[in-house]
C-alpha cells in the first residue's frame, strides 16, 4: 500500500521535499497558504518590469541539478543557468569601486591596483575558506547534527583535529582583520555575514566559508532568472504525481499518543504516514504546534535580520551597473549597531542593487532597468515602519545620488516595497527575520531544530528556519537531510 505524506508550506525546501518523497514512492501532497509556490523565491511584475522578490544570489547549483538527476531528468530540460564572470561591483562614498571577478587572479589583481592590498592576501582568504568548507561541509552542511553517529563517523573525527583553525573561537570581523591590511577589504568580505542575517562583529570566523562558495565554486544566474529555481522544480514535482493545494492554510497538525497523524485544514482532517513542516519553525510551534511540547531554549534564540526591499522600475541605462552592485556605508560597525542593538535603521545604510535585466533583457523596457533595492534592517519589534521606511528611502535615494552622480527618484517609474511585517504575513517566517534564528554565536549552529522532531514521531522539518539553515543551498540540503532521514 502506498504510503501518504504531507508538506506544510512550499518554500523551496517544500518542493524539494516533495520530489524526494515522491521519487522514494510516498504520495505527497502539498498544502500552501498562499496562491503560488516558492515562499520567498517568488516574483513580481509590474507594469512591464519583472523582479525576482526574494533571494537573488545563486551558489551550489548542483542542488538543484541533483533532484532532476534523481528523477532520471536531464537538468538542462528544465533549469538552464550560466556562471558569472563578475560576481559583484563594489562602490564606496570616496569615489572607490572594485570589481569582484570571478577569476581569482583577475581579482586579486583588482584588489592589489586598486586597494594596494597584495594579491596574496586574497588568495591565502580563499585558500583559508576553502580548508573550512572542505573541514565542515560534510559534517555541518550535509548531516544532521542531531544524531549521534554524525558525531563519530571518520569525517568529524578529522575536522576535531581542525577546531582551532576553523574560526570557532574568533569573530568573522577579528579574523578578516588579520588577513586583511586594507578597511575597505575586510569590510567586503565582513559582508558575507549577512548571508544569513548575521553580525560580522559577533558571528564565529567560521562563516568565512561563504567566500569559497561565490569565488572558489562560483556564483551563477539562471538564465530565466532566480524564480525559475522555483518554477522548475515544481513542473518537476508535478510530473511525479505530487498534489498541490494553494490558498489552505493549515489549522493544526494532529498528534495522537506522541505520534504526527496528519494536519487539520479548513476544518477537514487529512491524514497520512507522515507530516513535513516547511513553515517557519517558531510559527509553527506558535500556531499549529501550540498544543504540544514547545522548544523554549530554540524559541528564545535571538532572530536574524530582515530586508526593507524597493523595487524600482528605473527609466534609464546604467552601464557602470552589473547584477551584483554594492554601495557600502563609511561606518560598518555602526550599521550593525543600530541593526542588531537598537533594532532601527542607519542613516547611512550599505545598499544592495541587484539588476537581472543586465543578463535578461526582457525584465525591463528597453532602455530600462529593474532595480531590487535592497538593505539590511532589523527583524519586526513592533517598530514605527512607516517612519522608517520613509526615512530610510530618503537616505538610500540621497547615497545612490552622491556615487552615481544622478537624480535617481525622477527616474523611478515604478515601485513596490516590502517590509519585515509583510515578509511575516506572506511567508510565516517570525518577526520577518530572513534565516530563522541568527548565528551571532559561536553555538548557533547547534541551536537550530533538528530536521525531525525528538517528542513527535513521524514529524519532520525542512527549510531556512532549521538545520542547516537559511538560503538556497541550504534549504535544498535541509530536505535532503530530512529525506535521508525517513529512509532510515
Amino acid at each position: 500500500m502506498t504510503k501518504k505524506a504531507l508538506i506544510i508550506g512550499s518554500g523551496i525546501a517544500g518542493i524539494a521535499a516533495s520530489i524526494r518523497l515522491a521519487i522514494k514512492g510516498y504520495h505527497v501532497e502539498v498544502f500552501e497558504a498562499n496562491s503560488y509556490p516558492g515562499g520567498k523565491l517568488s516574483e513580481i511584475e509590474i507594469e512591464g518590469y519583472r523582479f525576482d522578490a526574494g533571494p537573488s544570489l545563486f551558489t551550489l547549483p548542483e542542488q538543484v541539478d541533483e533532484l532532476f538527476r534523481l528523477a532520471d531528468k536531464r537538468p538542462e530540460d528544465y533549469f538552464v543557468y550560466k556562471k558569472l564572470e563578475l560576481t559583484c561591483q563594489y562602490f564606496w562614498e570616496d569615489g572607490t569601486s572594485l570589481k569582484a571577478y570571478a577569476d581569482l587572479d583577475r581579482f586579486a589583481e583588482e584588489v592589489q591596483t586598486k586597494l594596494g592590498e597584495p594579491a596574496s592576501s586574497i588568495r591565502d582568504s580563499l585558500r583559508q575558506s576553502a580548508f573550512i568548507y572542505d573541514s565542515l561541509a560534510p559534517l555541518f552542511m550535509n548531516r544532521s547534527l542531531h544524531k549521534l553517529d554524525t558525531w563519530t563517523n571518520p569525517q568529524a573525527l578529522k575536522s576535531y583535529m581542525k577546531m582551532g583553525k576553523l574560526g570557532i573561537f574568533s569573530t568573522m570581523n577579528e579574523a578578516n582583520r588579520k588577513q586583511f591590511s586594507h578597511p575597505k577589504l575586510v569590510q567586503l568580505f565582513n559582508r558575507y555575514a549577512t548571508y544569513n542575517g548575521s553580525n560580522p562583529f559577533e558571528t564565529p570566523a567560521t562563516l568565512n566559508i561563504i567566500p569559497h562558495l561565490e569565488f572558489n565554486i562560483g556564483a551563477f544566474f539562471p538564465k530565466k532568472g532566480m524564480h525559475d529555481i522555483t518554477q522548475s522544480l515544481y513542473k518537476l514535482s508535478l510530473e511525479l504525481g505530487v498534489k498541490y493545494h494553494f490558498g489552505h492554510k493549515v489549522e493544526k497538525i494532529w498528534v495522537e499518543n506522541g505520534e504526527a497523524k496528519g494536519i487539520r485544514v479548513k476544518g477537514k482532517d487529512e491524514f497520512a504516514d507522515l507530516v513535513v513542516n516547511n513553515m517557519d519553525m517558531v510559527n509553527a510551534y506558535k500556531t499549529i504546534l501550540k498544543e504540544e511540547k514547545q522548544p523554549k531554549l530554540l524559541l528564545k534564540q535571538p532572530k536574524s535580520s530582515s530586508a526593507l526591499i524597493f523595487y524600482w522600475g528605473i527609466k534609464r541605462d546604467f552601464p557602470e551597473l552589473d547584477l551584483h552592485n554594492i554601495f557600502f556605508s563609511d561606518n560598518y560597525s555602526l550599521e550593525f549597531e543600530h541593526i542588531f542593538k537598537r533594532g532601527t535603521i542607519y542613516d547611512d545604510p550599505t545598499i544592495y542593487v541587484n539588476i537581472t535585466s543586465t543578463h535578461k533583457s526582457d525584465d525591463a523596457p528597453a532602455g530600462c532597468m529593474n532595480w531590487f533595492t535592497m538593505i539590511n534592517v532589523p527583524n519586526n519589534q513592533g517598530q514605527d515602519w512607516d517612519k522608517m521606511i520613509e526615512e530610510a528611502k530618503r537616505n538610500i535615494l540621497h547615497k545612490l545620488n552622491r556615487i552615481l552622480r544622478t537624480d535617481v527618484e525622477s527616474l523611478i517609474e515604478v515601485e513596490e516595497i516590502l517590509d519585515p511585517r509583510a515578509i511575516e504575513s506572506k511567508t510565516s517566517s517570525a518577526q520577518g527575520a530572513l534565516y530563522g534564528n541568527s548565528s551571532n554565536n559561536k553555538f548557533a549552529a547547534f541551536l537550530r531544530h533538528a530536521n525531525y522532531s525528538s517528542s513527535i514521531k513521524n514529524l519532520y522539518f525542512c527549510g531556512g528556519s532549521v538545520h542547516p539553515g537559511g538560503g538556497i543551498p541550504l534549504c535544498l540540503l535541509s530536505a535532503k537531510i530530512m529525506s535521508e532521514m525517513i529512509e532510515e
